[in-house]
């Protein structure tokens, strides 16, 4: 120290001044400084000191000090951890106290994570717990503390995670000075560790909160921007809190489920007094309400299975069938007569791609993922039409004879899905006939009395048209008869049959609003009858569709295609500008917005349902016509959903193109549109 300033040992930047002052004081004192704090050593490092500093006087003049410092840091520490101690006792009495008398669960779990962010300094707290509610299902909340709840509300549960779920596994404490630098951080989706906008932390430490059952009731997280905040002494604190929390929610529970008890055995009491008062009717409306719920399952798993096993694949065959298709229409209407070989290959290959799209359709209809497009239908038509058909589709050892009611009734039907109703029930009929045999389709008109009503509660009595199709195989016992419009039910050995075709009948029928019958005995066949009601008023023959030009663009007139499909956009794309459109074009709903904004003149919307992005297309739409209310929309779809379709039909005014689709159709669909005046 020879030769240096006294200032050197003061921990603070101002050192210097203070040591002037520490002399001035012993000065006119005769003692300075005796104030505790940090000083440094040698070394650098910092102690906790007291010092004074005293002259040296020779003559009655000052000639020196003498400074002496008394390291105290062990004390100072023990002053600090006792004083901690206090703290937390303190905190944990309060809380301990508070959870005693507390009976609301949301307030007890409120004043727990309040408790644990100050026993342990954190930045933020929050307490994530399993919640049982009246009806005993389990789902899990949370609480905050200095944190409002938007800041997890966005977030899911974290249960899953690999950094949470050793605490909601009850494996004991996690405490991480530096949670950024765990192996277990960010391995989750999308592996970026905290997720945008999470509130930032460091310092982690999570504490499971344990029942005295030994199950594990939730889990105590707090957090803090800076790194190396929580200690030992936290985690002290922190179990005997979760302990306390514990305990104040198993009592809770257990007074909740007591109170439970209670109100259930008076409610049980009273509903036995009702009973025994109504026992008879309550029984027989009891056992009705059972067979519609069953009935209503049944119908739920049916559409739930069968679209999704077939909707997702028939929309993206539909996508490739769009491109086939539509580049083979293309081939047709440019290959010239001196190319008859490639005309002919052409006219080949779209029959075989149009069969494909019939039978798309077909599983869309199946899997009534297709809105239901009703139009008057003469059943004599529809039927001798589809009996060349069934011939071909059931092979030479079925003999099909076809019988067609004199002066038939006109319904309103899908054609589509009643030809595939038929054709199932068809199907079904040559299985039931594996040596051959005849089957036979008749039309007729009949009348359901209100006797038949009264047996079939289902039905409505009216004039109906009745389909039938009647074979001679080995014909079904009353049991099988009862279960055949189930869905899955089948007789047939397993890989042959999925048991879904009569049940897709059953729920075609009766959407159209309808009734269906069997009639069958063992050894001598079956007949499945489909009785449609009677189109209301009776409408003249429809005339054959004559051969018209494709129609052309207006002047300027712009269409704005929206299709995620790159083969598909780029055949719409095309087409109308061979048809004199000008074309924008667009892969998702945001560049379409985008797209509009730029374009001052935009006449249509022709957009895909399904587009990527999370928008579709009726979104896109709506919020297109928000900026131009006179925008037209023209949708396509492979697979309808119901942005656009409810209770199986289109919603009023949409108008929809269903792929695969060809030019003529697209080009006549668009022009359709664009004409059309609003109301």
């Amino acid at each position: 120290m020879l030769g240096k300033s006294l200032a050197r040992i003061f921990a603070d930047g101002d050192g210097q001044a203070r040591l002037s002052q520490e002399i001035d004081d012993a000065a006119a004192r005769g003692r300075g400084g005796g104030e505790e704090g940090w000083r440094l050593r040698k070394d650098g490092s910092r102690f906790w000191a007291v010092g004074e500093l005293t002259p040296i006087r020779e003559g009655g003049e000052i000639v020196g000090f003498v400074k002496i410092l008394r390291d105290r840091t062990v004390q100072r520490e023990t002053e600090d951890i006792i004083r901690e101690e206090r703290h937390a006792l303190e905190v944990l009495n309060r809380a301990g106290s508070a959870l005693a008398v507390e009976t609301d669960l949301e307030r007890l779990v409120q004043i727990v994570t309040d408790a644990g962010v100050e026993l342990s300094g954190a930045e933020f707290g929050a307490f994530f717990y399993n919640r049982t509610n009246d009806a005993g299902k389990s789902y899990m909340l949370y609480t905050l503390s200095v944190a409002p709840l938007e800041a997890f509300s966005k977030f899911p549960m974290p249960r899953n995670t690999g950094v949470f779920a050793p605490t909601f596994n009850g494996e004991g404490i996690v405490r991480s000075d530096d949670i950024t630098k765990d192996r277990r951080y960010g391995n989750n989706p999308p592996h970026r560790g905290m997720p945008e906008g999470h509130l930032p932390v460091r310092s982690y430490l999570a504490v499971p909160v344990i029942s005295r059952t030994g199950g594990v009731i939730g889990g105590l997280f707090f957090g803090h921007a800076k790194a190396g905040v929580f200690s030992e002494r936290s985690e002290r604190g922190l179990s005997g809190l979760a302990a306390e929390a514990a305990v104040g929610i198993d009592n809770v529970r257990l007074s909740q489920a007591s109170q439970r008890e209670i109100a259930e055995r008076k409610r049980a009491q009273e509903a036995l007094v009702e009973l025994n008062a109504t026992l008879e009717k309550q029984v027989l409306e009891r056992t009705e309400q059972l067979k519609r719920n069953e009935e209503a399952l049944r119908q739920s798993q049916k559409m739930e299975a069968v679209g999704q096993l077939t909707g997702g694949i028939a929309h993206d065959f539909n996508n490739l069938l769009q491109v086939i298709i539509g580049n083979l229409d293309t081939l047709q209407r440019n290959l010239g007569p001196e190319s008859p070989r490639l005309q002919r290959a052409a006219r080949h290959a779209m029959n075989g791609a149009q069969r494909a799209a019939s039978l798309t359709q077909r599983l869309l209809a199946f899997s009534r993922r297709q809105a239901l497009d009703p139009k008057p239908v003469d059943v004599n038509v529809l039927v001798n039409g589809l009996s060349e058909m069934i011939h071909r589709t059931l092979g030479e050892t079925i003999a099909v004879e076809t019988v067609l009611g004199a002066g038939l009734w006109r319904v309103e039907a899908d054609p589509n899905e009643l030809e595939a109703a038929i054709l199932n029930l068809a199907v079904n009929a040559r299985d039931a006939m594996p040596n051959g045999g005849r089957l036979t389709l008749e039309t007729g008109n009949a009348h359901i009395d209100e006797a038949y009503v009264a047996a079939h509660s289902e039905v409505v009595a009216g004039q109906y048209v009745v389909i039938s199709v009647s074979d001679a195989g080995v014909g079904m016992d009353p049991q099988t008869v009862a279960q055949a419009f189930e869905p899955f039910f089948t007789t047939k050995p397993v890989g042959k049959g999925m048991g879904l075709g009569l049940s897709q009948v059953y729920g075609f029928v009766k959407q159209s609003g309808g009734h269906v019958k069997i009639y069958s005995e063992v050894g001598q066949g079956t007949t499945v009858k489909i009785y449609l009601p009677r189109l209301a008023g009776e409408a003249s023959h429809d005339a054959a569709p004559e051969e018209m030009l494709n129609p052309e663009a207006g002047q300027e007139e712009t269409v704005l295609v929206v299709e995620d499909d790159e083969e598909v956009r780029a055949y719409s794309v095309e087409s109308l500008r061979e048809l004199g459109y000008r074309v924008l074009e667009a892969h998702d709903g945001p560049a379409a917005l985008r797209a509009l904004d730029r374009q001052p003149r935009v006449d249509l919307l022709f957009t895909d349902v399904v587009l990527p992005g999370g928008m579709t297309g009726a979104q896109l739409a709506a919020q297109a016509r928000a900026v131009r209310p006179s925008l037209k929309v023209l949708f396509t779809t492979g697979y309808a959903r119901n942005s656009i379709i409810h209770h199986g039909r289109l919603d009023k005014g949409v108008q929809l193109i269903v792929k695969p689709f060809s030019f003529n159709e697209l080009a006549a669909k668009v022009r359709d549109v664009l004409d059309q005046v609003e109301e």
